[in-house]
């Protein structure tokens, strides 16, 4: 969402989130870098928080701002899942943002009392309770903007709650059993899925006086951009 005066920390936390998402994806290009996981465990995360933020700023945006933020994430939804589809392995989910998109309708419909707003976080709701195997991150990811909400503005330990929330999205039984044998990105995983609600409200408390570049609408582009440019390097490797 566009805000009047821009929030260093906050276009830190979606640069940061950016990157982790890159770092994750990396993993496909074509050599076993399995590690590149763990920093990927706060992509998703990160992304959230920076919609609880906007959200939490709601007071001032304009409705009709609103409204064009789940445009443009709509739109991005249906863009890029081409690219999506092309670079990911034999994917079994759509990409992320349909994920953001109900994420936000949730949150959006416990935040605002207006009736159209329930109805479209209730009818969120029921499509990822019906479908969670086809979103990125299930039912407990469309929850996680919601558990975000809820606890940007409470002390650090409440960061507790989305990080459980976080855990259950990213599979927390595969994690586990791994996790039992040993498996260092496994046990990476599931510490990281815990803390990167904390590590994320500490950055946006504590990182305001930073001024990165800002990042506008033009950013959404960066999602199917960042697939295309990652198949063209691993057919450069290939």
């Amino acid at each position: 969402m566009h805000m009047t005066q821009r929030d260093g920390a906050l276009d830190l936390l979606k640069w940061l989130a950016l990157l982790s998402m890159v770092l994750d994806h990396l993993r496909y290009v074509g050599y076993s870098v399995d590690i590149l996981y763990v920093p990927g465990r706060l992509a998703f995360p990160w992304f959230c928080l920076a919609m609880a933020a906007n959200l939490s700023r709601a007071r001032a945006v304009t409705t009709d701002g609103q409204w064009r933020y789940l445009g443009w994430l709509l739109l991005f939804s249906a863009i890029s899942e081409i690219p999506y589809r092309m670079y990911i392995p034999d994917p079994n989910t759509l990409n992320v943002l349909p994920t953001l998109v109900l994420g936000l309708l949730v949150a959006r419909g416990w935040q605002q009392e207006a009736l159209q707003s329930r109805l479209l976080a209730v009818g969120a709701l029921t499509l990822a309770a019906l479908f969670p195997e086809r979103l990125m991150f299930g039912f407990f990811g469309v929850l996680l903007p919601l558990g975000m909400l809820l606890v940007i503005k409470r002390p650090w330990y409440f960061s507790l709650l989305p990080g459980l929330v976080c855990l259950a999205a990213n599979q927390w039984e595969v994690l586990y059993y791994s996790a039992r044998f040993g498996n260092r990105a496994a046990i990476l995983g599931i510490t990281t899925c815990l803390i990167a609600p904390l590590l994320g409200l500490v950055l946006l408390r504590h990182a305001k006086h930073l001024k990165p570049p800002p990042m506008r609408r033009w950013a959404y582009a960066l999602y199917p951009a960042h697939f295309l440019a990652l198949l063209v390097l691993r057919q450069l490797l290939t």
